[in-house]
């Protein structure tokens, strides 16, 4: 604002009178209206005009409501040999293993790619683990580091269960996880 009041000045050639921009500076803007708040919205007014409303609880009509409505939980996959979009459910021999990886709500593994700082830089995340992290860390990191042919970083966070590789490893940990049967 007091750039504004600045440019018109030098605009006209007029002196700038100092105290008087600062005081206009400082003064709030009263005009100015809050439009989001539910107190500047008009009243409702008579609720003799709105239409009657009947609250029925279980009319024969609903259940094509309910067809509509997404379900409250994610049904279990209909088993098969294989599914078009390449995706494994967990094996039962999975359990037997010193380390867990559990699946997500949606019964995909937890292993998700993070861009942070305008794409510079790039964490692989696993999450969900349960037992021994860092045995998961060792073999995962090795399996990357053979395939790679260098040393990679890697930070394990043992009370939240996750591990983090620097670098885009989704793929590799995804097919090693789904090969142990997580």
């Amino acid at each position: 604002m007091m750039a504004r009041a600045l440019f018109r000045s030098l605009q006209q050639n007029n002196p700038l009178n100092w105290s008087n921009l600062l005081r206009s500076a400082a003064a709030p803007n009263v005009d100015s209206v809050r439009q989001s708040s539910f107190r500047s919205s008009e009243p409702v007014g008579d609720l003799g005009q709105f239409p009657e409303v009947e609250v029925v609880r279980n009319p024969p009509e609903w259940k094509h409501v309910e067809r509509l409505l997404a379900p409250r939980i994610v049904p279990k996959p209909l088993a098969q040999a294989e599914y078009p979009s390449g995706w494994k459910p967990p094996a039962a021999a999975a359990v037997d293993q010193k380390y867990f990886v559990a699946r997500t709500k949606n019964f995909m593994l937890p292993v998700y790619l993070r861009r942070s700082f305008r794409g510079q830089r790039i964490v692989t995340a696993v999450r969900r683990i349960d037992g021994d992290i860092w045995l998961l860390e060792a073999e995962l990191r090795y399996l990357i580091e053979k395939k790679l042919n260098k040393q990679i970083i890697t930070r394990v966070n043992e009370m939240n269960g996750q591990i983090e590789f620097k670098g885009d490893f989704v793929t590799i940990v995804e097919s090693f996880l789904a090969e142990k049967g997580f």
